[in-house]
């Protein structure tokens, strides 16, 4: 065969290799590509809970006016009672339903702990000491508004325990509101500091039921996952 003959038939050899399609990869067997699909899944790790929003100022300035202010309307309820309601009858109210009336409580409510002043004291002193640490880090609104109510109804009913007869550590608190009886027979006769530590209690209860921390944080469980096609997606 001549060198022309040759050179015809060498560009068409590459013609045909060139026209040949690229090899497709290998494709994986059944079980590797389960498991290369289980792979991604395996990876994803679900948070116990999510933080959402952002943390707002604190709120220190809420807790601070409300608790004055409860102290204050403490303060003054307890001085017009010992001028007005002190070697006087009972003053019947809305039909019945609310008394004023006049006690001197040397316990807690509900007549306990009595002759057990100077330990109340003590745990008014801890709970408006522990109020006042975490209040730096205090971003919730809705718990700055409990935490202020506790923190005036215990600073109310501790300057009693202070400064009250019979001395320092052992006063006795000034109680006169009671429910449906003069005497406090139906419900323990109580205290604008009273009413404030319940409010106030009940409050913080239901925001730790509902998961929001003082700092602003809320706390959502992660979505359950989804099972489809025997793999596991979230939501």
């Amino acid at each position: 065969m001549s060198d022309e003959s040759k050179a015809a038939e060498t560009p068409a050899e590459e013609q045909v290799s060139e026209s040949k399609p690229a090899e497709e990869p290998a494709k994986p067997e059944a079980g590797e590509q389960g498991k290369a699909a289980e792979k991604p899944a395996a990876e994803v790790v679900e948070p116990e809970f999510s933080i959402t929003g952002s943390l707002p100022e604190p709120r220190t300035g809420i807790l601070a006016i409300l608790a004055g202010g409860v102290l204050a309307l403490d303060v003054l309820t307890k001085v017009l009672s010992v001028a007005f309601l002190e070697d006087a009858d009972p003053i019947k109210l809305f039909g019945g339903v609310l008394y004023l009336t006049f006690v001197r409580n040397p316990g807690a409510a509900f007549g306990l702990a009595e002759g057990m002043t100077w330990i109340l004291a003590l745990i008014a002193l801890g709970v408006a000491g522990f109020i006042l640490w975490i209040s730096r880090n205090l971003r919730s609104q809705p718990w700055a508004v409990g935490l202020g109510l506790v923190l005036g109804g215990a600073v109310g009913n501790l300057a009693d325990r202070l400064f009250r007869e019979p001395g320092p550590m052992r006063g006795h608190v000034v109680d006169f509101l009671s429910l449906f009886d003069p005497f406090g027979q139906v419900w323990p006769v109580f205290n604008v500091a009273d009413m404030a530590i319940v409010s106030g209690g009940a409050t913080i209860i239901v925001l730790a039921l509902m998961r929001h921390d003082y700092d602003g944080t809320v706390h959502k469980d992660a979505p359950a996952p989804v099972v489809q096609d025997g793999l596991q997606e979230s939501k």
